[in-house]
């Protein structure tokens, strides 16, 4: 089932500030649709990955997502790579992805495991993109309009993925 809900006046000028269209999933609700949810395989998530311009690193050199110095994007959901790409267009910021799908990462139901999560290196523009554009939820922690939540854990951002932010 596909939960969706029509953005109000202020919510559609900054959709369309960001290029992203006129609707956007609710603030905290996953987008259940089977085309959000289908698992891609570490190949064609780095296709698209590779096509929208973003890159990856992995401080083992590798994609096994059963060792945690990999990075992987086996199983990630489809909306996962396809919020990253929606970021990346919306704030013009190069984005390195370093963490995917591999085992090492927190439990739970939206984990890196399940194909929610994934982790950026920092940087100053997705830094003043991230903190200028959404909302501050406390803790280090920034919520889009579209309810995805952006954590900056130290040395990197960790991100979860209900859903695609816009795309």
């Amino acid at each position: 089932m596909r939960r969706r809900l029509a953005l109000g006046a202020a919510g559609a000028v900054t959709a369309l500030a960001l290029g992203l269209g006129g609707t956007a999933a609710h603030a905290g609700q996953v987008d259940e649709s089977p085309g959000a949810l289908a698992k891609l395989s570490h190949s064609q998530a780095t296709s698209k990955f590779e096509a929208a311009g973003i890159t990856w690193s992995s401080s083992g050199g590798c994609s096994d997502r059963n060792t945690s110095t990999c990075t992987s994007f086996d199983q990630v959901n489809s909306a996962t790579v396809d919020g990253v790409i929606t970021l990346k267009s919306a704030s013009g910021c190069s984005i390195n992805l370093t963490g995917g799908t591999e085992t090492g990462h927190a439990d739970g139901t939206y984990s890196h495991w399940n194909g929610y999560k994934v982790d950026f290196s920092l940087s100053n523009c997705l830094e003043n993109y991230i903190t200028g554009t959404f909302t501050s939820i406390g803790g280090s922690k920034w919520e889009s309009g579209s309810g995805n939540i952006y954590y900056r854990e130290g040395n990197h951002w960790d991100v979860t993925y209900h859903n695609c932010g816009g795309c």
